[in-house]
């Protein structure tokens, strides 16, 4: 089954009262979380809990969620059962309850009145199955243990032994505590996603998309491998602006791919560039993924702190898909787009100028003026609707401005139920005391070494981001894990980045890697090709987080000759890696060429540039070098023409 049917099956397309409905909350969905983001309450001087806003976000994205969503493949997709409008209504009567009640729930949370756990256990049937429908089973079975383990943790030995606690109590935590589904993943949600999905769907709107990819195509389009290069810009910028590989696939893939075929590369290839390219953008500044505003939020710091720290590892990343990228145009002789399919700059800028200012705007406040993620991309939004109507062509129709608004609430549909559940699987673990065990234990079996403990990290974020999102990967091992890192002495910003970066690494890792499925059925290419040859294009990303890990001078941490040396000696690494992946330099090689590169590779990039292992890294150097000139002389050699006989001679 194609992504687009699956997508079709999944989603009902409404008419009549339902549709009127689902349009009230989606609107009313975006809309609410744009103020909050916006801090319009600050403006208007009003005062109340966060957890009443919460309980709102929650109320209308749960609603939302059951008319727009089927229950099962069978269903029909254009009406609403009888069914789905009660849990519909049981969302709204769950979140509600905590808009009008929690002023004076606030001060008594540890009674258990009836009505109190009696809604808790609605709200998390209600999350439960909303997940079930937007994610598939394999979240649910996630939740559904740690719920179960806070109930009977008491039959457990050892140091998985815990009191457990009653049912009430479980269902009252999780429901009002703010460690559970009013937490701080569905708060980031409310007050920061929701802004950024909101500006690129206004820079949709405006046609910026459009801006950004003819800009790819000015820059990249007329050298080796052109269309390749093409898609890796212009997936990059996307993908800072969406934050969602999968959706940056699906959008920017849709352009891209085929260019690529048309150009010469092998379907495998053109999907897998843009897999990876498209999920870059989740690590790559400003904007990122959801779950970088996640760690600035656990770790208390501005967010324009972790964009500087997550710049180096990005460039890291894309300098190895580039420069696989463009070995791989040489090996298949592909040259360049024809001038005659490359946009003209200044027809380019006389229309796209204007959305220059957005970008620089969001940058300014982000990274130098340390405004809240959330004012700041609301901030932006309004700007890029206002630069885009000082141009007729840009102009955005009050028509597209409201689908603009109601497409971002169907967006953060899926991110309220996702974000809710994890709420869900955080409080439990919180309550039975597990999140406070595993790093102890961690720690244990890793025998207090932190390179082991990163790589048992390393697979445990593989795995689980198998079945889960980015974001909920991050939450919960930064709750998990995170701790048993710092402990071992790993600076907790690098720690928490190197969370992310495996976090995400799932979508690219086979076996269940959307983003690649996505860029392969789009290709129609086979699946599990296009996986393995995405895991090479992406080699940094497995290995740079140990780097950073290691050595937080990669995340601008440290003296500024070191920082400069650490970066250096990491970028000709990555470049050397790259060069033993592609198999091909001025010519091809064999795999024992690959591997003498990728020892090159690795040793400089080893985390220390003094004592000993400074002579690991000259040796890395050295040996990159020696293999270089190698490559290069016998290349020569081989293109030069053969010398002619002297026939005056004879």
């Amino acid at each position: 089954m194609t992504d687009d049917t699956s997508n079709a099956t999944r989603f009902r397309s409404l008419t009549g009262p339902a549709r009127v409905a689902e349009r009230v909350i989606l609107l009313a969905l975006t809309l609410v979380g744009a103020a909050w983001a916006g801090e319009l309450h600050v403006l208007l001087n009003l005062t109340f809990f966060k957890e009443q806003f919460l309980g709102l976000f929650f109320a209308l994205g749960m609603a939302g969620a059951f008319l727009r969503v089927n229950g099962r493949m069978s269903d029909s997709g254009d009406r609403v059962p009888w069914h789905d409008w009660l849990c519909s209504a049981g969302s709204l009567l769950v979140g509600g309850y905590i808009v009008v009640m929690y002023p004076s729930v606030a001060y008594r949370l540890g009674v258990l009145s009836p009505e109190r756990w009696l809604l808790g256990g609605l709200a998390v049937l209600l999350i439960l199955e909303a997940t079930r429908r937007v994610a598939g089973w394999a979240l649910v079975w996630v939740a559904v243990p740690c719920i179960l383990y806070a109930k009977f943790a008491y039959l457990f030995p050892g140091l998985l032994f815990a009191k457990g606690s009653s049912w009430e109590r479980i269902a009252t935590y999780l429901y009002l505590d703010a460690s559970g589904i009013l937490g701080v993943p569905l708060s980031v949600a409310a007050s920061v996603v929701v802004a950024f999905i909101f500006f690129g769907q206004a820079l949709y709107v405006v046609g910026g998309d459009k801006f950004i990819t003819d800009i790819a195509l000015i820059a990249m389009g007329r050298y080796r491998g052109g269309s390749a290069k093409v898609s890796v810009v212009s997936s990059s910028l996307f993908g800072t602006v969406s934050g969602s590989a999968v959706a940056n696939v699906a959008v920017d893939g849709a352009i891209t791919i085929p260019m690529m075929k048309r150009a010469g590369y092998p379907a495998h290839l053109a999907a897998a560039i843009e897999a990876v390219a498209s999920n870059g953008g989740q690590i790559t500044p400003p904007v990122m993924g959801a779950a970088a505003f996640l760690i600035a939020e656990f770790l208390n710091i501005p967010y324009g702190q972790v964009a500087l720290a997550a710049a180096v590892p990005a460039a890291l990343y894309y300098l190895a898909l580039f420069t696989q990228v463009d070995l791989e145009a040489a090996k298949y002789g592909l040259g360049g787009l024809p001038a005659a399919q490359l946009p003209k700059l200044r027809g380019v800028m006389r229309l796209g100028w204007v959305f220059l200012f957005p970008l620089a705007f969001l940058i300014y406040t982000l990274m130098f003026q340390n405004w809240e993620a959330g004012k700041a991309g609301m901030a932006t939004v309004i700007l890029t609707l206002i630069v885009g109507a000082l141009q007729a062509e840009t102009r955005p129709t009050w028509k597209g401005i409201f689908v603009c608004i109601e497409e971002t609430g169907r967006t953060l549909l899926d991110i309220v139920v996702i974000t809710a559940l994890a709420g869900v699987v955080i409080g439990a673990l919180q309550l039975s005391g597990f999140t406070f065990k595993l790093s102890l234990i961690l720690v244990t079996l890793s025998g207090g070494n932190v390179l082991l403990l990163l790589i048992f990290t390393a697979l445990v974020c593989i795995i689980l981001g198998m079945s889960l999102p980015t974001a909920v990967v991050y939450i919960t091992l930064a709750v998990l894990v995170g701790p048993a890192l710092t402990q071992l002495g790993v600076d907790p910003l690098a720690a928490h980045l190197f969370l992310f970066y495996f976090g995400m690494l799932s979508l690219i890792t086979p076996p269940d890697c959307l983003a690649t499925y996505t860029a392969a059925a789009i290709a129609h290419s086979d699946f599990w090709k296009t996986g393995w040859t995405g895991m090479r294009l992406g080699i940094a990303a497995y290995v740079v987080p140990f780097v950073f890990a290691l050595h937080p001078a990669l995340i601008l941490k440290g003296a500024p000759g070191e920082i400069l040396l650490a970066v250096t000696a990491a970028a000709i690494g990555t470049f050397l890696l790259a060069i033993g992946c592609a198999g091909y330099l001025f010519r091809p090689f064999g795999w024992e060429k690959r591997g003498l590169f990728w020892l090159a590779g690795l040793l400089l990039m080893l985390p220390t540039w003094h004592g000993l292992w400074l002579l690991v890294d000259i040796a890395g150097l050295a040996l990159g070098l020696s293999l270089f000139f190698w490559e290069r002389t016998k290349s020569s050699l081989a293109a030069a023409p053969l010398p002619q006989p002297n026939r005056a001679a004879r």
